[in-house]
């Protein structure tokens, strides 16, 4: 999709309420009420982080949002796909700026480069204990993509039209936080499977805007 016209659309957005929980719980795992139930006490004090879903022309104007994959570490997201983001710090003046910050960090696009369109639905996460809350972003600019080596393996630019396409939805066999092997719906985008807490975020991104695309 051209991005102009993306740009056209997408500014009704503001306007429109969230799908939430429901959109977000088509592509949770199965095991997710069983964590989250474990989890009820640890949740009041969870640890707070945010995360950018991008969206910006390449150089023929072409719409793509931007995702990550991060290094393989002794952890619970080691080598798995996410959007730019991470924890907020004590500086961050609030979890939008963590999102901004985070995303200069790991892809090098910069702060005043990105416009929150949106705040989507914060999801917890049992594994780590954390509460997401992502944000809905635009970059007019072709980005110049900067990964930092440190935490991210690769970039991954995936065009809005094979992530809105239904294509896209599939479910596969992963081996879970509980040390089994499940069946999980999960999105297949260039090639990578996306599951998890990034699917179920995707999920609610991509109901959104197929309500103005």
């Amino acid at each position: 999709m051209n991005f102009e016209i993306f740009l056209q659309s997408v500014s009704k957005i503001e306007q429109i309420p969230l799908p939430g929980q429901m959109s977000q719980f088509k592509m949770s795992p199965p095991f997710r009420l069983e964590l989250i139930e474990q989890q009820r006490k640890a949740m009041k004090t969870s640890k707070k982080a945010a995360v950018t879903a991008l969206f910006y022309p390449d150089e023929k104007q072409v719409t793509k949002l931007i995702l990550i994959l991060r290094k393989t570490y002794k952890g619970v997201h080691s080598a798995q796909i996410g959007f730019p983001g991470g924890r907020r710090e004590e500086a961050d003046e609030s979890l939008m700026h963590a999102a901004l910050r985070e995303t200069w960090e790991e892809v090098g696009v910069p702060i005043e480069d990105i416009q929150i369109i949106k705040e989507m639905t914060e999801l917890y996460i049992p594994p780590s204990n954390f509460t997401v809350y992502p944000f809905l972003g635009i970059s007019s600019k072709t980005p110049r993509f900067i990964k930092q080596d440190e935490e991210v393996e690769d970039l991954i630019e995936v065009h809005l039209t094979d992530f809105l396409d239904e294509i896209s939805v599939s479910s596969v066999k992963v081996m879970t936080s509980l040390d089994k092997e499940l069946e999980v719906p999960a999105f297949l985008l260039n090639g990578h499977v996306v599951w998890g807490a990034t699917a179920m975020m995707l999920s609610e991104l991509k109901d959104l805007l197929k309500k103005v695309l």
